[in-house]
């Protein structure tokens, strides 16, 4: 990004003493070699190099720096009149080094300077007061200019400041945002936990323990003992899928486009995998939820679509990332049935992070299902 005008102001602005000396000693000593001049030239660079920068933060040293630098002022405007442009840079500095009046007092001195120490002419006490008040008048006129190039200095300053400070105030909501939704997603997971226990695990105990109450009563039948080892089976893979279902090993093993592409093989359904913009490291809650998204979606498909086709595709965007899925399945209507795919637990892992979820289903032509949510960069370690 190039510098705006002010940015090159303050970056030449440390130059112009030095500028505004060697200059026009350069042009004396071309014109005519005096010694003189370039000794006076070599002694107010080397003051210029003692005391200006220290003299930036210090009052007193800027009165003494600008004191020495008008007496060598006066002695190079008297061995030649080329050197009154000196008196444009020292009109710069007395406006950055003084405070308020005082700046106004400095112009002052250096205006009398500059008329006082030329070399004596045909000039009356008239045509020396219009020098001066002339060069007063241009004195003042560049000083308001570098006031204002300075309020407008400032000014950015504290912009830049204050954006710095919404950005940090911007990055602590952030993550106490993330860390409601984290603590709202653990409680919301505890109750689908809950009812996934209660409908699944729940009744096949209760059907083992009716089965083994029959048993006990026919004597133990090797059917019955059959039956409730089979439903003691059924109950115990469920409880390690519910279990699984809380640990995102998956994104354990790489990044959420690897973890995606596992799902996907491991389904069971014709699904295909497409990547579309920049892949990138997102908030683990962003990752967890579109790769749980995914695989309740992939599993209601095998369970319930008769799909022969199925299209999964994540797409990395600027401020969002998004996960759309598709089927030629079997579909449904909005009244048919909502918790037998899920749904609703889908919408409410999406919307705890204020993403959005829709799903589009026409009875024969296949589901559609889109989850949205902020791409939140992962936290720096």
């Amino acid at each position: 990004m190039s510098a705006t005008p002010i940015e090159r102001w303050e970056r030449v602005l440390p130059a112009l003493p030095y500028l505004f000396l060697l200059l026009p000693a350069t042009f004396a000593l071309i014109d005519e070699w005096r010694p003189v001049i370039l000794l006076l030239t070599m002694a107010g660079v080397a003051w210029t190099a003692a005391l200006y920068r220290r003299s930036e933060t210090n009052t007193a040293i800027a009165l003494l720096y600008l004191a020495g630098t008008l007496g060598l002022l006066a002695a190079l405007v008297h061995q030649d009149p080329l050197f009154s442009v000196t008196g444009v840079g020292l009109f710069v500095q007395v406006f950055t080094l003084l405070p308020g009046w005082q700046a106004y007092v400095g112009v002052a001195a250096t205006s009398a300077v500059l008329v006082l120490a030329r070399p004596r002419g045909d000039d009356g006490l008239r045509e020396l007061l219009a020098s001066f008040l002339v060069a007063l008048l241009i004195a003042s006129a560049t000083g308001m200019l570098f006031n204002a190039i300075s309020r407008q200095s400032e000014e950015r300053r504290q912009l830049i400041d204050r954006l710095q400070e919404l950005a940090e105030e911007n990055a602590v909501l952030q993550s106490q945002l993330l860390s409601s939704a984290r603590e709202a997603g653990v409680l919301a997971e505890r109750q689908r936990m809950a009812r996934e226990i209660h409908d699944t695990i729940a009744q096949g105990l209760t059907g083992i323990l009716t089965q083994v109450e029959a048993a006990a009563d026919e004597g133990g039948s090797t059917g019955r003992l059959d039956t409730i080892r089979g439903l003691a089976r059924d109950s115990l893979n469920e409880a390690r899928r519910s279990i699984h279902a809380l640990r995102p090993a998956e994104l354990q093993q790489g990044d959420l486009t690897a973890a995606l592409q596992r799902v996907v093989d491991g389904t069971g359904v014709p699904a295909a995998l497409s990547i579309t913009g920049d892949p990138r490291a997102l908030h683990p809650e962003v990752e967890h939820t579109l790769l749980r998204v995914a695989q309740e979606a992939l599993t209601n498909i095998a369970k319930h679509a008769n799909a022969t086709r199925v299209g999964v595709t994540l797409s990395y965007m600027e401020d969002v990332v998004a996960l759309d899925i598709r089927d030629d399945g079997d579909g449904f209507t909005s009244t048919s049935t909502t918790s037998g795919f899920g749904l609703i637990g889908m919408r409410q892992r999406v919307t705890r992070l204020a993403g959005s979820f829709e799903v589009e289903s026409t009875p024969g032509e296949g589901t559609g299902i889109s989850a949205t949510v902020p791409a939140i960069p992962a936290p720096e370690d």
